[in-house]
Order: structure tokens, then C-alpha cells, then sequence
């Protein structure tokens, strides 16, 4: 998904790309008001202030933030302390993992047990670069040519017998309706 947004994003004739998943990953995608994130279940919409609002980090600091207090859904732990509030608190002021100093006492924001933190920091700098590097989006993988390629032309011949398997057979309407207005 993070590839398909960036390469629609750089198409002068796309205004706005909507990436819709609640998945925390991907708000690193964010970009300004042109790549934002939403999520469907609660309604929703992150652009990059949304994003601050949320995690306390701008996007390109939500691999940093998630490799130090982890991520459940993506199988890794984060470091031993590290939570939402220190990450962000922290990340908030220098961005990146590699930015932070290794002594608590020049940290220039004021984060609780700060000095325990710093020192897991350390002792586990390659883990949360590897953490970090799990989390990250990959924006440069093959996708389509051109946003042409997107263009919905219709449901696919087996469409009507995949919505009869999952007993959903509404979507064969809506999807004719949807094909009468869009093409």
C-alpha cells in the first residue's frame, strides 16, 4: 500500500491519495494534505497535523516510535520502558532513534525515568534499528505504470459466483450500480 501511495502521489493529476486502514505503519505514508490516512471503522481522517495529533510524532518519526514502544499487529516488542508517552515525548524533539543523545541529561525534553530509558536505549540500540526497519513501509516496490491502470472498469466475470460463496449477495447489485455511474 505504501508503494501504491507514493507512485499515485506523484501524478500531477492526483489530488488527494486515501490510504484507509487504522494500521499505525502506515501513517509514515502521510504526506501533507495529499496522502492521508483513514480509518473507516471510527470515521476518521489523518493528514500530517493528524498524524502529530494522534502520535505525538510527525510521519517520517512513526518507524522510530513504533520500534521503541513496539507494535502488537507486526510482532515485535519494542524496548523494555519504552511506551507511547516516551516515545513520543522523545521522538517529538529528535525525530529518529540515531538523534537521540546517549546521555539522558542532555535530553532537552523531560521524560520520566529518562535515565533508564537512555540506558536501554544503548544496551539495545541494534534491536530498535532492526525494530525500526520492521517497521517501516516499503514506498518503493514495483506497482502499477500510470494511474490509468487504477480506474475501475467493472466487476470481474466471477464476481457474481465469489459474492454467492461469501453470502453476499448485495454486492452484485451495488456493483452494477456502481458500474452504470462510473463507466
Amino acid at each position: 500500500m505504501g508503494s501504491a501511495a507514493a507512485k499515485a502521489a506523484s501524478d500531477k493529476n492526483v489530488k488527494q491519495v486515501l490510504i484507509c486502514t487504522p494500521d499505525k505503519d502506515l501513517a509514515q505514508c502521510v504526506v501533507g494534505n495529499l496522502v492521508v490516512q483513514f480509518d473507516r471503522r471510527k470515521g476518521q481522517m489523518f493528514d500530517h497535523d493528524g498524524v502529530i495529533e494522534k502520535f505525538g510524532v510527525p510521519p517520517e518519526s512513526i518507524p522510530d516510535y513504533l520500534a521503541l514502544m513496539g507494535d502488537a499487529s507486526d510482532g515485535f516488542p519494542g524496548l523494555p520502558g519504552w511506551g507511547a508517552k516516551s516515545a513520543s515525548t522523545v521522538l517529538g524533539r529528535y525525530l529518529h532513534i540515531e538523534n537521540i543523545p546517549a546521555d539522558p541529561g542532555d535530553w532537552d525534553v523531560q521524560v520520566r525515568g529518562a535515565a533508564k530509558l537512555a540506558a536501554t536505549l544503548q544496551e539495545q540500540m541494534e534491536l530498535a534499528m532492526l525494530f525500526r526497519k520492521i517497521a517501516t513501509v516499503v514506498t518503493d516496490a514495483p506497482t502499477f505504470t500510470t494511474i490509468d491502470e487504477l480506474r475501475w472498469t467493472g466487476s470481474r466475470d466471477n464476481f457474481a459466483e465469489v459474492a454467492a460463496r461469501i453470502d453476499a449477495p448485495r454486492l452484485v447489485e451495488r456493483a452494477a450500480k456502481l458500474t452504470q455511474t462510473r463507466i
